[in-house]
């Protein structure tokens, strides 16, 4: 029997905002209704909104990469608080215990400063909380149900911030978001390698990540960052674009390099592929037809990843329109909308994930 505690109500939600929309941030603020707005660090902002299923549902929810509802705060300066970690660790326990999540995650809330004071801090406030609770299982943010609550955490010279929600209700599996993805500059194709790495990522807050050996159709692939990581996965590659692949990929294991347009590219009747990738550059309304004419060879439930590229698209409302635009397109056409979120290596840009239903 689930002993736990309901979760109790939230007067204030932490959201993200990526720095890169900044100039929307007003218009998505005031959009949401918000009441109250407290702005901490350079993309988390608490808010007091009337109702807060607009974080996920209204049109602007696009631009919130997370969010969780703070059930627990402690403005304080921990760098000046003695015995911070130890305080806050029996609070959190004391607090949150009973309501048995499935994991605790502690970040700091602005984890790309040059001093690491939080970053440490955040590490040993985990440690100690975690001897304090009973064990939770597993301790690994993208081993967790993403459909199960987690207690997530911020620390930060503004204090400490925390509340209890699922990783699919958050956004992602981490305390701010999908996984960021170091790659070394002499190793890496492409920053596309990562982005693709971080959708697969997210992904698993809604299906698992194709396996081992799966066939993708990738559209746009040159100069084949995404091909790499895939391939690194242990993936079967068929890479489509006119220009050519970067010669270190030649005669990698598990890839097929076709050398045509995407426009009229076509698969080889009765081929059947797992998932497709598109990444193509240029009006995202004719790339979302090229994916739907090629979905056609997908399997039952196959997956789509497709970055929505945004030319001309300078308002807030442009970038809605546009996304609603050609999530339309594709469920006009059979396919069904899984997600739509910005990554930590997307521009202005967005990932979109769809699958199919019906059989090739």
């Amino acid at each position: 029997m689930d002993s736990s505690l309901p979760t109790p109500a939230a007067a204030s939600w932490l959201i993200r905002i990526p720095e890169l929309f900044s100039p929307f941030i007003p218009e998505i603020l005031q959009r949401l209704a918000t009441t109250s707005v407290t702005k901490l660090g350079n993309e988390y902002f608490v808010i007091k909104l009337p109702d807060p299923s607009l974080i996920r549902h209204s049109p602007v929810a696009l631009f919130i990469t997370w969010n969780v509802p703070i059930h627990h705060s402690w403005p304080c300066n921990p760098q000046k608080m003695e015995g911070f970690v130890e305080k806050a660790a029996l609070t959190l326990a004391g607090k949150f215990q009973a309501m048995n999540p499935q994991s605790l995650l502690i970040s700091p809330l602005l984890p790309g400063l040059p001093n690491s004071y939080y970053k440490s801090l955040a590490s040993n406030l985990r440690g100690r909380a975690l001897q304090l609770f009973e064990p939770l299982p597993p301790h690994e943010a993208e081993e967790q149900d993403s459909t199960r609550p987690t207690l997530f955490c911020f620390v930060g010279k503004e204090g400490l911030f925390a509340g209890i929600q699922s990783p699919k209700q958050s956004n992602g599996f981490y305390a701010g978001g999908t996984r960021y993805i170091r790659q070394e500059a002499e190793q890496s194709i492409s920053r596309a390698g990562a982005k693709v790495a971080e959708a697969l990522h997210y992904l698993r807050l809604y299906r698992p990540e194709p396996a081992e050996g799966s066939r993708w159709l990738e559209l746009g692939a040159s100069p084949g960052g995404m091909t790499s990581e895939l391939l690194a996965r242990k993936q079967r590659v068929t890479a489509i674009d006119r220009a050519p692949l970067e010669p270190r990929l030649n005669g990698s294991p598990g890839l097929s390099f076709v050398k045509a347009d995407v426009a009229t590219f076509k698969t080889t009747p009765g081929f059947v592929y797992d998932a497709l990738l598109c990444d193509l550059n240029g009006d995202p309304h004719q790339s979302i037809k090229h994916v739907i004419r090629l979905s056609d060879s997908l399997c039952s439930f196959g997956l789509i990843i497709f970055t929505l590229k945004t030319p001309g698209a300078d308002t807030l409302e442009d970038l809605i329109t546009l996304h609603d635009s050609v999530v339309t397109t594709a469920s006009k056409a059979g396919l069904t909308l899984l997600a739509s979120t910005h990554l930590n290596y997307n521009r202005q840009e967005f990932t979109l994930f769809f699958q199919t239903l019906l059989e090739a």
